[in-house]
């Protein structure tokens, strides 16, 4: 695939700042250049795409149709699936507030958590992030949950994929992130999103995503073709200059999130990012993948010094997501209690 921005630019202005963000493929034998491609990015902004995954163009359509249809659900049906203290279900429109310096309000946005799914009566539901998934009735939404069990299998096998192009441009054994403590038993949440016709405003603190970087190890992002995504490459410049990342088709918008950070004792980036929304509907798909509960995020060997040492302490996982999710939520206890 030639220049794969190319037709998605012509979605901007003229006048737009667009992102160049390199393009990996997964299904390309030469894994060096892979690696020398994704290292690159890790070290410019934290944010590439990935095409030739292995999931076909006609399913990724239909996970987008299937989540349209949810989104489209009267308030008061969504309302009976509103998100619980496992962050599983539905979350609504100014749900999350995740730039509180400069937003007035939260995001204007509606989600829907789907988590690893882990039966009621299993100990594993003590944790954090675990227990079982919050799904629409098969009368309202028939073959809904399936469609979304699978296309969660399909992203965490693409995840692990990209994980072990990371562990190589870190200088680690390939099978690093595959460890048990690790993406063997993963935190891996699926997200759909859905950005209502809002127009952002940033002078007046509107946003369809607030100014945040993400929490974990990697998130795999499927957008339609609205534009609206912008990343901010140096948060400490002053005024901060955003570019537009190009929707590409077919294709995974990959980035980091601050755990990679903190395990490469940033010498990766994880990189600030927006979203603006111009009066339209925009539909995306996120997949956030995080390590396990007790996996410890350490500064790793390769990425300390004498003259550059570990600028973080370590953390466990799931101590570390639950802090900022706590950060980052209203408490919907409320909107729970007028539902019963």
């Amino acid at each position: 695939m030639e220049n794969p921005g190319r037709d998605a630019v012509k979605a901007f202005p003229a006048s737009s700042n667009v992102s160049t963000l390199s393009c990996i493929d997964l299904s390309s034998p030469d894994i060096q250049n892979s690696v020398s491609l994704l290292k690159q990015a890790c070290l410019d902004s934290g944010f590439f795409y990935i095409i030739n995954h292995g999931i076909s163009q006609e399913f990724m359509d239909e996970v987008f149709a299937q989540s349209k249809r949810l989104f489209h659900l009267p308030l008061e049906e969504k309302m009976k699936l509103l998100r619980n203290e496992k962050h599983r279900g539905y979350s609504p429109v100014l749900d999350e507030l995740l730039d509180p310096v400069n937003q007035i309000n939260g995001d204007y946005k509606e989600g829907y958590y789907i988590g690893v799914e882990v039966a009621e009566d299993d100990q594993e539901t003590e944790k954090p992030f675990y227990g079982p998934n919050i799904w629409p009735s098969t009368d309202l939404l028939p073959g809904w949950r399936q469609i979304m069990e699978t296309y969660h299998q399909e992203a965490l096998r693409v995840a692990k994929a990209v994980a072990r192009i990371i562990a190589l441009a870190l200088d680690l054994d390939a099978e690093f992130f595959d460890k048990p403590e690790m993406l063997g038993k993963p935190i891996a949440t699926l997200r759909l999103l859905h950005y209502e016709g809002r127009v952002s405003n940033p002078a007046k603190g509107i946003y369809g995503a607030g100014a945040h970087s993400d929490y974990g190890l990697i998130t795999l992002l499927a957008t339609d073709d609205t534009p609206g995504l912008q990343i901010c490459k140096d948060k400490d410049t002053n005024p901060q200059i955003w570019e537009d990342v190009a929707p590409l088709k077919g294709a995974f918008i990959v980035n980091l999130g601050d755990m990679l950070e903190r395990w490469s004792n940033c010498v990766f980036r994880s990189t600030l990012h927006r979203v603006l929304v111009n009066g339209g509907e925009r539909y995306s798909i996120a997949f956030f993948v995080e390590p396990s509960h007790e996996c410890l995020v350490e500064c790793l060997p390769s990425c300390k010094s004498e003259t550059n040492p570990p600028k973080f302490p370590p953390v466990k996982c799931g101590v570390y997501l639950s802090q900022r999710y706590k950060d980052t939520h209203v408490d919907l206890s409320s909107y729970r209690s007028h539902q019963n």
